[in-house]
């Protein structure tokens, strides 16, 4: 199949396809990104919708380089990057009914990016009427990726072209079980009730930075991600991942992950009964 044809709704992208993909990531990377790591001054570093909330020179000339590689490569489909979508607000809203969309994060984890900290990632998902079939988790600083589709369990991907499968954790009861809670970015009325419900966990924290987030659940050194942020950008390639390393993804109202969503709180776990615990604990989110 040539990269300038449109995907059938029937299949992922080929494997073919896969490798020009990482490879367009692997080259804005060390175009883009790496250069300016540690090396960045305090005009090259903008708020957006906060102090905490970042946007850096690295994250505009990236998602640039990846979205003109795309057009060439997948001229017919919808390209929704973080920094695009900030400027214009109608674009995310097109992601559930694109025949085939690419959802970048051209740099996640801007916030320990721009203050030197080696945790941040290229975040790329491919969806289908919102539905995620590929994602992309990429580590500009050891160069590797992991990578999974549809049809395909998730793998880790070294520069050296050695591969291995991943697999979720085993779960387990509440207190044997460590997770991602986004406690800061809850509304403020639940914060207070999230905070109590912290010490029945193994342990709990955050990483700034969905993409290693996900990439640690995926291999299964965490157990569990609750957010209730919707922003695709951050989410989508992570759930399709964690899904086909064996987890269970869901929204905190059993309703399937689309990322069109914009509302609503995101649960990945290892499996079916440890998620029902979880959810039952979050519960008080729904009220």
């Amino acid at each position: 199949m040539s990269d300038n044809l449109p995907i059938p709704l029937s299949a992922p992208l080929s494997r073919a396809q896969q490798s020009t993909l990482v490879n367009l990531v692997r080259r804005a990377a060390k175009a883009e990104i790496l250069p300016r790591f540690r090396n960045m001054n305090v005009r090259d570093i903008s708020t957006k919708s906060g102090r905490y909330d970042l946007v850096t020179e690295a994250d505009t000339a990236t998602e640039a380089m990846l979205t003109h590689g795309l057009q060439q490569m997948f001229p017919h489909a919808l390209i929704v990057g973080e920094e695009a979508a900030s400027a214009d607000d109608k674009l995310r809203g097109k992601i559930a009914e694109a025949e085939l969309c690419f959802v970048l994060d051209p740099v996640d984890g801007t916030w320990n990016f721009a203050n030197g900290l080696p945790l941040f990632g290229v975040i790329v998902a491919v969806t289908r009427f919102g539905k995620p079939v590929l994602g992309l988790l990429y580590d500009p600083v050891m160069d590797d990726w992991i990578i999974a589709d549809e049809a395909t369990p998730a793998r880790m991907v070294r520069a050296v072209g050695a591969e291995r499968g991943l697999s979720v954790s085993k779960g387990g009861t509440l207190s044997e079980m460590s997770g991602y809670i986004h406690l800061y970015l809850l509304e403020r009325g639940k914060q207070d009730e999230m905070a109590v419900a912290l010490p029945d966990f193994g342990r709990t924290q955050v990483l700034r930075c969905s993409c290693h987030e996900y990439r640690t659940l995926a291999q299964g050194n965490m157990d569990f991600c609750l957010s209730g942020t919707m922003n695709p950008w951050d989410h989508a390639a992570g759930v399709l991942i964690c899904q086909m390393a064996g987890g269970h993804v869901a929204m905190l109202d059993g309703s399937d992950y689309n990322a069109g969503l914009t509302e609503g709180y995101l649960l990945a776990a290892p499996d079916v009964d440890s998620w029902k615990r979880l959810r039952d604990r979050f519960s008080f989110l729904m009220s």
